[in-house]
């Protein structure tokens, strides 16, 4: 009697399909098929087998088991649970997992060998290759450079099969690291957290630790030697470190080189389709020991995972907020453990939920309380723009512009931040007041004077800017307000025409390449002013780097997010660290509205303990994170009352239960987006509280009308 199979498919579907085995096919749990779904094949992970014992009715059968490896238990027990954690179903996360195995293969590269026949015809020319042949198999084309002939000649030869094609696919180019390399000589502060966590390493299992340590105190050096350690202890073990921006992967990577002598794999949004399909196949075969890559390189398939690191662990960029939403931070810590790996999360500045876990002794913790060698932390200078304002139409400070003039002088470089992409964040017209905003969304349009574009952010819409307003039709009204980082740099250059100026923004480096290309330049004195996003805000080690001005320091305290004061304090935390990391001591000017606000007072003294402290202090009278847990569900339509009539239907029917406490539904802050409307419930839990399963059963509640769409964010970091 033929097995069933419970195949996943990579789809919003709330459960596994059953399919009837065929005879000789011999499938395992963790197999990839070809599934008939209506008139088409889809890939699907078999996620468990049984006996085909009676039955209701007669099943599809399986078409085929496909040619690529099986997805191993612990990566199909960590999608599984990784859809129930995120209340959402279980097919989402399994296209994460399988993207690679679907992305196409390299196209194999055409070789020729001699055959050993004689050609009926015999030239100078073809006597020529076929003793360059003899060499052994070429390309086409090297093998008419390397004989001096003509492309015809060689083709000659094959068609009289004194040559012969071979089609050979390319050997993924994996090697194993040299753990006999020595790393760099570690600090005693280093040293101690290096031997903490190697013996983590070699207890084994599960565990995580917090490596908490100042900018340039020498983080990556330290994990670096749990690496060789979880690398050394299992010839078959795998390590992944992940990091929040592709910008930071060549910096990386390099260090690792170092270390190690051998590229790791790279998973990023950038890396091409058939090497993203090479990485895939050889995590899953064990080929690849070392992976660094973005959030989504969690979900890769591995077979013999002992170690995880997660560095910048509090970067808001770990937050998939589309499609499937996931936190990668809090799933690691859960990958590690379903597979038993230990699990190491390093920042200069941790989020509040992992030192919450520290402090109350769930994690080790591990701390580098100073710079490497004779390195010193800047000096951090509030600039009160009440009191000291830039001229009209500026917005550099004069306190910061001769800062920037006097590190000119002598020889260093500036770092002007602003986390505010494009010329002008706003676009508006001065006759009639009209602020421009992408069609059927309430974001604003960026102005891109680079481009001559205005750009929604959100949508990715854009259009070239007009000549006149589209409201009132009103000729040369509509102007700039506010300042994005190219007018930044348009000042800059207005200052200093004589200093090498660049801007360092995804609107300026597209690719890991460029982003490189550009941390090269700016690390070797090239650049004498950067005027970055937080794209260069960290990681980056820049050694003639002195002054970090902050153009807006307040900017990401506006707004109702409960994580701003965090968020702000780790940003520019991270961003001031740039400056001074080698023996040139650095400075700060942080340009405030607010100069008397905690934040800002904790960053000017350094006193990370004393904003975490009153931080903490708040959210535990609010029973907020770390000490509570929240949930969002996100509920739009294209009409408005039917959507207000579904949202107050949902909220008759949320489960009653101690300890949960249900706002809303409410307008979100952007209430129009693609030309949807959108409410908003938040939803705070205790601790003790399961909130996944509350939200699950909350939306089993209800079934929403066919235009209306249901998103569930558990942990939030977008309130929008």
């Amino acid at each position: 009697m033929s097995r069933i199979a419970s195949v996943l498919l990579p789809m919003p579907l709330p459960e596994a399909f059953d399919y009837a085995e065929p005879e000789g096919m011999e499938l395992v749990v963790g197999d990839q098929v070809a599934a008939p779904l209506g008139p088409r094949l889809l890939r699907g992970v078999v996620v468990a087998l049984r006996e085909g014992a009676g039955g209701n009715r007669p099943l599809k059968a399986l078409d085929s088991k496909l040619d690529s490896p099986p997805l191993p238990p612990g990566a199909i027990e960590f999608v599984q649970w990784a859809a129930r954690y995120s209340v959402d179903a279980p097919g989402q996360p399994l296209a994460i997992a399988i993207r690679g195995a679907r992305a196409p293969k390299a196209k194999p590269h055409k070789l020729l060998e001699a055959t050993g026949v004689t050609p009926a015809r015999a030239t100078p020319a073809r006597q020529k290759v076929l003793e360059a042949a003899a060499g052994g198999p070429q390309t086409p084309a090297d093998l008419a450079r390397a004989a001096g002939v003509s492309a015809g000649v060689v083709k000659g030869l094959v068609e009289e099969g004194a040559l012969a094609l071979r089609l050979v696919e390319e050997p993924a180019a994996f090697p194993e690291p040299d753990l006999a390399r020595a790393g760099h000589a570690l600090n005693a502060s280093q040293a101690a957290a290096a031997q903490a966590l190697q013996a983590m390493v070699a207890e084994g299992g599960f565990n995580v630790a917090l490596l908490d340590g100042v900018t340039g105190s020498g983080k990556t050096e330290v994990y670096l030697e749990a690496v060789a350690a979880a690398l050394a202890k299992d010839p078959a073990a795998q390590v992944l470190v992940m990091l929040p921006e592709i910008a930071l992967t060549q910096a990386v990577i390099a260090r690792f080189v170092e270390r190690f002598g051998v590229e790791p794999a790279e998973w990023h949004s950038d890396v091409a389709p058939p090497m993203r399909r090479r990485t895939w196949d050889a995590v899953a075969t064990g080929a690849a020991r070392i992976v660094i890559g973005a959030r989504s390189a969690l979900f890769l398939p591995f077979t013999h995972l002992s170690l995880i690191v997660v560095d910048e662990e509090h970067d808001g960029s770990y937050k998939q907020d589309e499609g499937f939403i996931y936190q990668a931070r809090d799933l690691s810590v859960m990958r590690g453990k379903i597979e038993g790996a230990g699990v190491i999360l390093a920042s200069a500045t941790p989020s509040l939920e992992t030192l919450r876990n520290a402090e109350t002794g769930r994690y080790r913790w591990l701390k580098l309380t100073s710079r490497h060698g004779t390195a010193q932390l800047p000096d951090i200078t509030l600039i009160d723009l009440k009191a000291t304002p830039p001229p009209s139409g500026r917005w550099l400070s004069p306190p910061l512009v001769d800062a920037m003039g006097q590190t000119l002088a002598a020889g260093e470089q500036t770092l002007l931040f602003l986390n505010r992409r494009g010329y002008a964040p706003l676009v508006l017209c001065k006759a009639c007041g009209e602020k421009l905003t992408s069609p059927d969304t309430d974001s604003w349009l960026v102005e891109h004077r680079y481009s001559g574009r205005l750009v929604c952010h959100l949508t990715g819409f854009s259009m070239p800017k007009p000549d006149k307003c589209p409201h009132c039709g009103a000729k040369d009204s509509l102007t700039s307000i506010g300042p994005g980082v190219e007018r930044v740099e348009e000042e800059a250059r207005h200052l200093f025409p004589d200093a090498r100026i660049a801007v360092f923004s995804s609107d300026t480096v597209w690719d890991a390449k460029e982003a490189r290309r550009l941390v090269d330049a700016m690390a070797d004195g090239e650049i004498d002013i950067l005027v970055a996003t937080q794209a260069a805000a960290k990681g980056h080690n820049f050694p003639k780097l002195t002054l970090v001005g902050v153009v807006d320091a307040d900017l990401g305290l506006r707004g109702g997010d409960l994580r701003a004061a965090e968020r702000t304090y780790q940003l520019l935390a991270q961003a001031t660290g740039r400056a001074g990391r080698r023996d040139r001591p650095g400075r700060a000017l942080l340009q405030t509205y607010a100069p008397e606000h905690s934040v800002m007072q904790a960053l000017k003294a350094q006193d990370r303990d004393a904003f975490v402290e009153a931080e903490m202090a708040e959210r535990e009278i609010m029973k907020l994170p770390p000490f509570g847990r929240l949930g969002a569900i996100v509920v739009s339509g294209p009409d408005a009352a039917a959507l207000e009539a579904f949202a107050r239907e949902m909220a008759k029917v949320a489960p009653n239960a101690e300890g949960v406490e249900v706002y809303g539904p409410a307008d979100a802050p952007l209430a129009l987006v693609r030309g949807r409307r959108r409410k908003r419930f938040l939803v705070r839990a205790d601790r003790n509280v399961d909130l996944s399963a509350y939200l699950a059963t909350w939306r089993a509640r209800v079934r929403p009308p066919g235009a209306i769409r249901v998103a569930i964010d558990v942990d939030p970091y977008s309130f929008l």
